[in-house]
C-alpha cells in the first residue's frame, strides 16, 4: 500500500503538472449556426482548467506525503 501511494501520489502531481501549464486539451463540439436543416458544426480544442491541475498537484503531494511517512512493518 505504501508503494502504491508513493506511485500514485507521483503520477497526479505529473498530470496536474502538466493540466496546470495548459498542455492537456479536450475537444468540445459547437453549433454557432442552425437554419431549419442546415447547422454549421465546428470542433474546437479547450484546454482542461488550471484548478483541476492545481487539485491533482494538492492531493498527489499528500499521497506522496502519507507514503513517504508511512512506517513499514
Amino acid at each position: 500500500m505504501r508503494y502504491a501511494a508513493i506511485l500514485i501520489g507521483i503520477v497526479l502531481i505529473a498530470l496536474g503538472v502538466w493540466i496546470a501549464l495548459g498542455k492537456l486539451s479536450y475537444p468540445s463540439h459547437e453549433t454557432p449556426f442552425k437554419f431549419g436543416d442546415v447547422e454549421v458544426k465546428t470542433t474546437v480544442d479547450k484546454p482542461v482548467p488550471a484548478p483541476i491541475g492545481y487539485a491533482g498537484i494538492v492531493v498527489g503531494g499528500i499521497l506522496l506525503a502519507a507514503g513517504v511517512l508511512k512506517k513499514s512493518r
